[in-house]
């Protein structure tokens, strides 16, 4: 893996569990506004700050797809982890493994060289 598909996943990781986060504080917002409580309206201020968040991991997204040539079927599941309320702690996870596996690969065809 190169640096640069490295970073793009790095980003996109980093993007992804904010997002999460505010995709669910919006919709504990908008239920406790029709809810429970008629008065509380907090989705004025979630809304804009989760659409913004979500344009990056969609950016990110795309980078990342671009980068990392993954199939129609990966990226599809990637950016349904958008949708997802609480998908981009998925997201994070699922990417951090795939960096581990990566780095251990990496190690792996350095060492077999250094001993051929």
């Amino acid at each position: 893996m190169d640096l640069k598909t490295a970073s793009a996943i790095r980003r996109l990781r980093l993007v992804s569990v904010p997002e999460g986060i505010s995709w669910i504080i919006l919709l504990v917002c908008t239920i406790i506004k029709y809810g429970v409580d008629k008065g509380f309206d907090a989705a004025p201020v979630m809304g804009p700050i989760h659409g913004a968040l979500f344009t990056l991991y969609l950016i990110f997204w795309l980078d990342a797809w671009n980068r990392t040539k993954w199939n129609k079927g990966k990226a599809a599941l990637y950016f349904a982890y958008s949708i997802i309320p609480g998908g981009g702690f998925i997201l994070e996870r699922r990417l951090s493994r795939e960096a581990e596996d990566a780095v251990i690969a990496a190690r792996a065809r350095k060492e077999e060289a250094a001993n051929a």
